[in-house]
């Protein structure tokens, strides 16, 4: 595998668990019993800039994934 693919993956893949983790609702006592009371709510401002972004980082995380797959040296 190509180290700099491998280095790539892994920061994107630290920065996706980071983002996805900023999006937690509900991540109070209640949500973790499944008694989350939000209302739903269409995301505005910095909500919906972290969504493209995280979606990004997962376009991003599967081009890696992909170039790793793809650039791998061949078994003799």
């Amino acid at each position: 595998m190509n180290p700099l693919l491998a280095f790539g993956q892994i920061v994107v893949s630290i920065a996706l668990v980071a983002a996805i983790l900023l999006q937690a609702r509900g991540t109070g006592l209640s949500g973790t019993f499944g008694g989350d009371s939000a209302v739903y709510r269409s995301r505005r401002g910095i909500e919906r800039r972290l969504w493209q972004f995280t979606i990004a980082l997962l376009l991003l995380f599967v081009l890696f994934s992909f170039a790793s797959y793809t650039f791998q040296p061949a078994a003799a």
